[in-house]
């Protein structure tokens, strides 16, 4: 069985030597920032699933940075992670804070998101299944465990039939450059493995 840290390995491997990945480089130790990250973000929310959606917990990693501007210009809610704050979130409804320099000034801090009704995750790599595997480190490492779907955009090279490792945390749409992957149900217990 592959570890998590060797299919990490060769997910931001194939990704800088496919030159599909931008700043932060190189992508090692890192959710990638992968090229197309903007067209996946706009696959993502126009999913009708999420379109419906008006309060979402984003993460602040820079491959999400698309997703957090499109969205706040969509007129939805996001709580960010502080970055200082341990447990808590920058409320903005600004689009203009959509980057994490800019949330003291243009987001309110709160130790609960309230009101949130789905997440989105970055991923190193995913699979068919929704299983997510993230950098191993960091804010929703392990999901969040909010009791709220999970979401996850991923660049093609990042995405595999299987993960051939134990998973992070399980998704319930990937967002792709070309379309939204929609797992199928996941069992009780969090799982989708036999």
């Amino acid at each position: 069985m592959t570890t998590a840290g060797a299919l990490r390995e060769q997910v931001w491997d194939d990704l800088l030597a496919r030159r599909a990945c931008a700043y932060p480089l190189p992508p090692h130790g890192h959710c990638p920032n992968f090229t197309h990250a903007k067209k996946a973000a706009a696959q993502l929310l126009g999913h009708p699933d999420v379109a419906a959606l008006h309060t979402l917990i984003v993460g602040p990693e820079r491959a999400l940075l698309p997703l957090r501007q499109q969205a706040l210009k969509a007129g939805k809610t996001l709580f960010v992670p502080h970055q200082k704050k341990e447990g808590w979130y920058w409320r903005v409804t600004d689009p203009a804070g959509a980057k994490l320099s800019a949330l003291s000034a243009h987001g309110e801090a709160t130790p609960t998101p309230t009101g949130a009704q789905a997440a989105v995750l970055a991923c190193v790599a995913a699979d068919h299944h929704g299983a997510r595997l993230g950098k191993g480190f960091g804010w929703g490492a392990r999901g969040l465990h909010l009791g709220l779907p999970e979401f996850t955009l991923a660049h093609p090279l990042m995405l595999r039939p299987t993960l051939p490792c134990p998973a992070d945390s399980h998704v319930t749409l990937i967002g792709t450059p070309d379309r939204v992957l929609t797992p199928p149900a996941h069992l009780p217990g969090g799982t989708n493995r036999p």
